[in-house]
């Protein structure tokens, strides 16, 4: 982590520990400081006076940026650019960690291998960024050609994540339906009669899927890495994977089988767009209905990165309860799954990943995101205090 300057937020709102607290936090070498004594050593002071003060989020899936990737069909910019935009999109809307959804398909294009690799080596490359970016690969099990390369990428501790995904059936079913078929089509760059033989060959080696996924399973477990399983469609397909170490369920079809994942004392996750739209775009289980139910403990921006910060104060007004009820959805509970134990509370030792945002107006605003201790966003310069020599 790199040295940073002492940082204090002044006027701070906070809860630790179950308390709310209303008192100066000083951020200091990346981490929370235990005490104020140091206070006259801050180099900048922030005043957070009408503010909360709140952990920064972590998005434990999240591929919105695909579209500063490709923003139109076919229309692709250089990597680095795109994800350089990426990281002001996520201080921006208070993201501190972001494990980015990286769909490694069978189909060629946006999620194909070769964008993949790409991608994967831009991530690996990206050192001393503030905000901490990941790869949460989501594996397509049918992308059986792809398997050795996984277990590679694997061991090499380039995946920080490992999703197991199958939208074959699905694939299936919407080549009949235009409006969806067009969509996939023009991702992959491919013609329509070309996409159908594509994936009538895929489809054909069916048999082999099953043993692929296991031996993706034994190389993940052997390198400790976190599995989850997505779109589980019932409780026998949660058991099977989570008896293969794959912990999380990661938007569950039917509410069946999130409450089996619940029972089972799995981490489950579901989409905080769900909860700002009022409800699932695919028929899926209501997620606000879903947390309220406990079974959901985790929420993630799936495709879009403002929902994440807005989710909890949604569920809040809804509820009557404070955000703070709500807020370990976005931030402990997905840092605690991923297996981050030193982010996602504000507590002495804790990586100083720290949003302040104002409640007020139409909608929450983030004035200012801080990841490691470094000032990444700020909204209103007038919160900036002189302190020291400045």
């Amino acid at each position: 982590m790199p040295k940073t300057d002492p940082l204090l937020i002044r006027n701070a709102s906070f809860s630790t520990g179950g308390e709310r607290l209303r008192r100066n936090l000083l951020l200091d070498e990346g981490l929370i400081a235990a005490a104020e004594e140091r206070e006259d050593a801050a180099r900048v002071v922030i005043d957070a006076d009408g503010l909360l003060v709140l952990p920064g989020l972590v998005d434990i899936h999240g591929d919105a940026f695909e579209r500063q990737i490709m923003p139109r069909p076919g229309v692709g910019f250089d990597l680095e650019l795109a994800l350089d935009d990426t990281e002001r999109q996520l201080a921006a809307n208070g993201i501190t960690t972001a494990f980015h959804g990286v769909t490694c398909s069978w189909e060629p294009g946006l999620r194909g291998i070769a964008t993949v690799r790409r991608l994967i080596r831009a991530l690996s490359a990206r050192k001393g960024t503030p905000i901490d970016t990941r790869v949460h690969l989501r594996h397509e099990t049918f992308n059986l050609d792809a398997e050795a390369e996984t277990v590679e990428w694997i061991e090499a501790g380039l995946v920080h994540m490992l999703a197991f995904n199958d939208h074959m059936n699905g694939t299936l079913k919407d080549r009949f339906r235009p409006e969806k078929k067009a969509k996939m089509v023009e991702r992959t760059g491919l013609d329509a009669d070309a996409f159908d033989a594509l994936v009538e060959r895929v489809h054909a080696r069916e048999a082999d899927v099953d043993a692929s996924v296991a031996r993706l399973a034994r190389a993940a477990r052997a390198a400790s890495l976190t599995m989850l399983s997505h779109d589980d469609r019932s409780p026998a397909e949660r058991t099977r994977y989570r008896d293969m170490g794959a912990s999380i369920a990661e938007f569950p079809i039917t509410e069946e089988t999130a409450a089996a994942a619940s029972q089972a004392g799995d981490p489950i996750v579901f989409g905080a767009p769900n909860v700002v739209r009022g409800g699932s775009h695919t028929g899926c289980p209501d997620a606000a209905a879903m947390v309220e139910a406990g079974f959901c403990t985790v929420l993630a921006s799936d495709y879009y990165y403002p929902a994440l910060l807005a989710a909890p104060f949604v569920l809040a007004a809804r509820s009557g309860r404070p955000v703070e009820n709500y807020w370990p959805l976005v931030s402990e509970n997905p840092a605690r799954a991923a297996g981050l134990i030193d982010r996602g509370r504000i507590e002495p030792g804790m990586r100083a990943d720290v949003v302040l945002v104002d409640p007020c107006g139409p909608r929450p605003a983030v004035v200012a995101t801080i990841a490691a201790g470094r000032l990444v966003h700020l909204s209103d310069a007038a919160r900036i205090a002189a302190a020291g020599v400045l």
